[in-house]
């Protein structure tokens, strides 16, 4: 029992040390940098190219959802999630061990001998999958729509209402995404990597643009060629080739990516196009749990039927019946769900 005490009392401290190297020690491996980076991309993109042309830059909750954002990537671990998920990761380990009779998950995992590349692949697919299954959760269930409705309350769509969401989804995904993830050795290097792509993609779905899949297929492809013409992740195509064919690698990569992928980007990824249909307030009675659940990737909500795009969505109402009578601040609504506030 001590151990655990002590795992539950160093997650304070260890993460509160960690979040402040983080914020005075910039690199390309730090998350606080990288979500102020992204942030600023997407924003820029909302200025340079707005899809609702009418809706202010500074939209409804704009600040509102900019503090989320940190809160829930940030603060929220200092606060409760880091210490407890320290004492989670530590009982998952000693049940494993206990149950099998000392089995050591990490050291027998068979993805310890496969290419970095395939790691990152499949913890993506299986993460993703498993977080889209939690998302139709959150709509089924009572008790969880209520905490969920948060996320949705949004009015005015923008890239920080990726990151608006009640504090205790953090610990519903964080809980039932931890033992897949942990089953497959996935170690914090590849979260990250992970998570980097995963945030970045969040905010394009939520931002006020729309751009052509041609365009979306030509990044995925830039950043293909980049980590192909440097060799990175494990992916040796090319013998350390010059700066000049590294640019040509990258030009190749980034074709490919928009003549092979224009066309299947919608069906493979989400786009603003699609989730803006996820936050309608109108939906038919036969999608009444909600429509468009994936996170990333689309293909699932095309799987499992669950896909809806009647027609371009640009100017829908968003929220859900009964917005009127939802908190508006952010007191009011991080303890919502936990008593009776009279919303639909």
């Amino acid at each position: 029992m001590t151990r655990y005490w002590n795992a539950f009392v160093e997650g304070y401290t260890g993460y509160a040390n960690y979040l402040f190297h983080e914020i005075t020690h910039p690199s390309w491996n730090n998350y606080f940098y990288w979500l102020i980076a992204v942030s600023l991309f997407f924003f820029l993109l909302e200025v340079v190219i707005p899809w609702r042309k009418k809706q202010p830059v500074f939209r409804k909750d704009f600040w509102l959802d900019g503090f989320y954002m940190f809160f829930n990537f940030f603060l929220f671990s200092l606060i409760i999630y880091s210490a407890a998920s320290n004492v989670v990761v530590n009982l998952f380990n000693d049940g494993i061990a206990w149950i099998t009779g000392g089995f050591n998950l990490q050291a027998n995992n068979p993805l310890n001998n496969f290419p970095m590349w395939s790691i990152l692949l499949i913890g993506f697919l299986v993460r993703d999958f498993v977080q889209w299954w939690i998302h139709r959760l959150l709509h089924r269930s009572d008790t969880l729509w209520e905490f969920h409705k948060v996320h949705h309350s949004v009015e005015e769509m923008g890239f920080a209402a990726h990151l608006r969401y009640h504090w205790m989804e953090n610990i519903v995904y964080r809980t039932l995404e931890y033992i897949p993830l942990a089953l497959l050795g996935i170690g914090l290097y590849d979260f990250f990597i992970i998570h980097i792509f995963t945030l970045a993609w969040g905010h394009y779905n939520h931002s006020n643009i729309s751009v052509s899949g041609y365009v979306t297929g030509g990044i995925l492809g830039m950043l293909l060629g980049i980590i192909a013409a440097n060799g990175l992740l494990d992916i040796t195509l090319f013998n350390d080739p010059e700066l000049l064919a590294k640019l040509g690698i990258v030009l190749g990569f980034t074709l490919a990516g928009s003549l092979l992928l224009g066309k299947l980007m919608k069906y493979l990824f989400n786009s603003p196009e699609m989730h803006i249909w996820h936050h309608s307030y109108n939906l038919p009675e036969s999608r009444y749990y909600g429509v468009n659940f994936g996170l990333t990737l689309a293909i699932w909500d095309y799987l499992f039927r669950t896909a809806y795009i009647p027609h371009d969505g640009q100017d829908i109402r968003l929220g859900f019946p009964g917005i009127e009578k939802f908190p508006q601040d952010f007191t009011g609504q991080i303890t919502h769900g936990f008593k009776d506030d009279n919303t639909e």
